[in-house]
């Protein structure tokens, strides 16, 4: 038994999805971990829970709470038509959104945690040198802190291929569109197609098991995430 033409659909979608999350999640992860690292700022606690949150809440809640903010009755979603985008909800763009939210913390803790092993000195160092603030940040935190970024991006990308709750409150299951392996596994065994549920879902383990085998095997000192 193997892959049926709608189970390589949603494989494809769930790569697509999860590669555009990690590189927004990288652009918009890194100056809030760089910020959550430095700062001394009474507001780093609140910051800090509520890129956490996720890591806590029922992704149910966290998927009612966007579908009502990006809903035809949200701020998001009135903002959204006003421009002429129309609504964000079961769409791809609505995965991407929600998808964001939900594995933000995967992203910034890692990055987070590196930046603080670094300490000040390297940074001082480079200042000495009439480094500015940009170079700095890409010629010495960028380098030394590359195992997290690394640990990010891996985390970011495993963690938004195994969504389930949060992408099927926003983005419902229309073929095509918005059904990722998750949901398609979710319809196999609805549907009693236990068979290619277990072909679906064996292929999750592997890829889960490779990617914390990679994860470990390239990044040992790597433990906090």
């Amino acid at each position: 038994m193997g892959f049926s033409e709608a189970d390589l659909q949603a494989i494809g979608l769930t790569l697509r999805l999860a590669s555009l999350v990690t590189v927004v999640l990288l652009i918009l992860g890194t100056p809030i971990a760089w910020w959550l690292a430095r700062t001394r700022s009474r507001w780093k606690g609140p910051v800090g829970a509520v890129v956490a949150l996720p890591l806590v809440l029922p992704p149910t809640v966290l998927g009612l709470y966007l579908l009502l903010l990006l809903g035809p009755n949200g701020p998001v979603g009135q903002f959204t038509q006003w421009l002429g985008l129309g609504l964000l909800p079961f769409t791809f763009w609505g995965l991407v959104v929600a998808s964001v939210f939900y594995s933000l913390p995967f992203v910034v803790q890692p990055i987070q945690n590196a930046i603080e092993a670094l300490g000040k000195r390297p940074l001082e160092v480079a200042a000495t040198l009439r480094a500015g603030p940009w170079d700095r940040f890409f010629t010495v935190v960028v380098p030394l802190a590359k195992p997290g970024f690394f640990t990010a991006a891996i985390l970011g990308f495993a963690h938004t291929v195994g969504e389930f709750g949060v992408v099927l409150m926003i983005g419902g299951n229309i073929p095509g569109a918005t059904r990722v392996v998750s949901v398609q596994i979710y319809d196999h065994v609805e549907a009693m197609e236990y068979g290619q549920a277990h072909w679906l879902a064996a292929t999750m383990v592997v890829f889960s098991f490779l990617v914390l085998l990679v994860l470990y095997s390239l990044n040992p000192n790597q433990r906090r995430f």
